[in-house]
């Protein structure tokens, strides 16, 4: 390589570089590389030459799930709503931790259209057609899995909140729907006479256990022969 042709090269990167770093208060330095210095973003919904699709936002991979997520085999539509009421049924005991869980689900995502109570008179009421009561005959005598689907998917004007609430914590908010109903109240009721019934009678084998030895050594104890008799008197103790 040619001194004499890098030299002048060489001078000019250093002179840019001096000069792009006495950048002071409003006035910046000299940008040598503007493609380095400022991006070119794109907006979530702005179209892109740049996709198969056409669009800054991609759809997944066909076929694919999130890493964690749990396939629902079910569609929208009434049908299906059905299907889902006969064939699925809730897992999660209404244990204190769920009917919590469920009240605070509740409270985020469905007070704003069905109230406090369930009665259909959230705060948007007046800019938005009225939801239905969920204390209505009609709603308490759905299926927690129909439930769970409308949840899921939506239903009519309702939007689907499958996106937004998780698997287990659609179940609990069905929990605080029934809950709202009397429905779950019982069935926490029962569930906790169940558990504490458990427990006594765990802690009355647990009793049992303790005194089987002790039972144990009296019996042995009474059946174990015992010292040889003494002899009656005036016969000696010996031929």
């Amino acid at each position: 390589m040619n001194p004499g042709r890098t030299t002048p090269i060489l001078a000019l990167f250093v002179v840019a570089g001096a000069l792009s770093c006495d950048a002071q208060g409003d006035r910046p330095g000299i940008i040598v590389l503007p493609g380095m210095v400022e991006s070119i973003p794109l907006d979530t919904w702005e179209p892109s030459d740049l996709t198969p699709s056409g669009g800054a936002l991609m759809a997944p991979p066909a076929g694919t799930i999130p890493a964690g997520h749990t396939v629902f085999p079910f569609g929208p539509g009434e049908d299906e709503a059905a299907r889902a009421g006969c064939e699925l049924s809730n897992p999660l005991a209404p244990t204190a931790e769920n009917l919590a869980r469920g009240e605070w689900i509740y409270a985020t995502y469905c007070h704003v259209c069905h109230g406090p109570a369930g009665e259909g008179d959230g705060p948007i009421i007046g800019k938005f057609p009225n939801p239905p009561n969920l204390l209505a005959n009609h709603t308490r005598e759905l299926e927690d899995g129909r439930i769970y689907h409308v949840i899921a998917l939506g239903q009519e004007l309702m939007p689907a909140c499958g996106t937004q609430i998780l698997s287990d914590d659609r179940w609990r908010a069905t929990q605080h729907v029934r809950q709202l109903q009397g429905i779950q109240t019982a069935a926490a009721a029962t569930a906790d006479l169940a558990v504490a019934t458990d427990v006594e009678l765990e802690e009355e084998a647990e009793v049992e256990l303790e005194a089987e030895p002790e039972t144990a050594v009296e019996a042995e104890v009474s059946d174990s022969p015992g010292p040889p008799a003494a002899p009656a008197a005036g016969t000696g103790g010996t031929p």
